[in-house]
This record gives structure tokens, sequence and C-alpha cells, in this order.
């Protein structure tokens, strides 16, 4: 259970004992990796997995009881659940019974997703909706069930799972749009968990999965034309094995990090942040639509850069950029 290629020693690892850990969507996959180096520092997991195809649909018992008999087989803790995140009644069933059997709940990753490669064109508002009820409705739910536990023991590590598809994909605007609002839901909720002592944060992992190789197989049908990068580009010797992610969200997970409110683009053995920002501004005491025309490059520049933390931050800064330029 525990990786191959980890080499610290013992006394200095970091350890999760005596916390207690919630991973949705870890029967298979980044989720199961996730439960599984969770586990194997000492922490109790909670492996929640519905066991439904990668579309949706269907329910299988067997991936999480895979995933708990082998943290089991190795010496830890784990038990199991087979809640809908989508369902407020059972991902409050979810978080009750984790309390129930170990006393707490101290780190939650909200991991359970789905995909399907849908043209716009013929989306139907069905389809639009599922995306949005599996990503976004349920890490709400999750988190919500989760919550006041956490701000009773001031204590809560949260890490959910966004995507680099929130910044366009075709032919999955729909699930790009459900993995946006699970990044502004994390931007808003950290700043509110701040008081609390809860951290979050979020992931946009890269990975070969069940459910990515689902996906990627359905790539042909996209037209070469709205491709925006050539796909002999792309390095294809690199390893896609989900344990290169779940390290990053461990140590999000971990009482010794501060970090809350980031996103992190993790897979392939590296790691990288990622943030919003905003460029120079340009001002003008009489603004006007041939003015935007004319200093429409100036507006475009993207260096200096300032970063966007946060609506209040984004505008304090814009404004006091006009200000300066105004004098």
């Amino acid at each position: 259970m525990t990786q191959a290629n980890e080499s610290i020693t013992s006394d200095s690892q970091l350890r999760f004992d005596g916390r207690v850990a919630i991973v949705t969507g870890a029967g298979r996959g980044i989720g199961r990796d996730h439960a599984l180096l969770l586990a194997s520092r000492g922490a109790a997991v909670m492996v929640n997995d519905l066991g439904g195809g990668a579309f949706g649909g269907g329910a299988s018992r067997e991936p999480a009881e895979q995933v708990v008999a082998e943290i089991r087989d190795a010496g830890g803790t784990a038990s199991l659940n087979f809640a809908d995140v989508s369902s407020e009644a059972a991902t409050s069933e979810l978080v009750a019974q984790t309390f129930k059997e170990f006393g707490r709940v101290d780190i939650v990753v909200n991991n359970a997703g789905i995909g399907r490669f849908q043209p716009f064109d013929s989306m139907s508002l069905e389809e639009f909706e599922l995306m949005l009820k599996v990503h976004t409705v349920g890490t709400f739910l999750v988190t919500r069930a989760a919550w006041p536990h956490m701000v009773e023991q001031g204590f809560g590590r949260i890490i959910m799972t966004s995507s680099n598809g929130m910044v366009g994909l075709p032919h999955l605007s729909h699930y790009s749009a459900a993995k946006a609002g699970v990044y502004g839901f994390m931007k808003s909720l950290s700043i509110e968990g701040s008081r609390h002592g809860i951290n979050v944060n979020a992931l946009w992992p890269n990975a070969t999965t069940p459910l990515s190789t689902t996906m990627n197989a359905e790539t042909e049908a996209i037209p070469p034309e709205l491709s925006v990068i050539d796909p002999a580009s792309t390095p294809t010797d690199l390893d896609g094995s989900p344990h290169h992610i779940s390290p990053v969200v461990a140590w999000l997970a971990h009482e010794s990090c501060e970090v809350t409110g980031e996103v992190f683009h993790a897979g392939y053995g590296g790691v990288t942040r990622v943030f919003m920002a905003q460029g120079p501004c340009f001002a003008s005491s009489d603004l006007t639509i041939e003015a935007v025309a004319d200093h429409w490059a100036d507006i475009n520049r993207e260096q200096p850069f300032t970063a966007a933390p946060s609506t209040l931050v984004a505008a304090r800064d814009l404004q006091l950029a006009i200000a300066t330029q105004l004098k």
C-alpha cells in the first residue's frame, strides 16, 4: 500500500495518526490512491464510492470493498460507504456514519466525479445539470455535512477536485462549468473557514484513470479544427499513474500545512500552483468605446500582473491602479 518510491524514514514522515478522512470516489483511480496513501500514514479513512460508471448511472459495492480490504490487509483503518454524493440525504448519512464509527471528521477529499464529451449544440438540460449535480452540488453537500463538525473542533482540511477543464475544452462545456463552480466555491469557503481553522484548497489532477481513459476515447469525435494544441507537441512517455497526485492532496490535508484558498495542478510527477491574475490597468476619466479600442493592446498586456486571490482584493487592486493613473 505504501508507495515504492518513498524514501523518507518513518521517523520523519508526515503522519495522520488520530485523524479521520472522508474520500469520495475512492473506489477507483485517483480517489483510490488518495485513500491508500492517507491510510498508510495513519488516518482512519471512510472510503466512499457509489461504484457507478464513468458517465454516471449504475452502482457496485465491489470497488469500495476492495479498497477497504487493501487498507485493512496492510494494517490500516477504513470503513466503506456507498452514498451518492449528489443526494442530500445520502451525504448527511455519509458524514454521520463517519462520526459514529470514528468519532470525528478532520479531512474531506471531494473526488467523486463523472465525465463525458458532448457537443454544445446537442447537449440537453439533463446532461448539463447532471455534471453540476455530481461535481458542484456533490462537493457542496459533502462539505456542508462535514462543516459543523470541523467548526466545533476548530480544525478541518477540505480538498476539492476542480480541473484544468474549467479553462476550456471543446465538447465539455458542462464539465467545465461544473469544475469552475467548484473553484469559485473553494475560494469563497476558504475565506469563511479561516476563522475556524479550516483550510480549503483545490486540485487540478492529471492522471491515467478509468474515467480519463473512457473520456479520452471520445476525443476522436472532436473535430481537429477545435484542438488548440498540436498532439505531437505533448510528451507521451510520462508516467500518468494516479499515485503522483495523492502526495499533493495528503500535504494539503496535513495539520502542518497552512495553505488555504489555492489551486494546484498535479500529475506525472510534477506540481504547480495555479492562480488567477489581472494584468496592467488602462484608465481614463472619460472612458469611451473608442478609447477601449485604441488601447486594446495595453489592456491585454500580461506583464506585470497582480494575483487576484479574492473578489475584494481584485476589486481593490483595480481601484488602486485606476486612482494611480488618474492622479
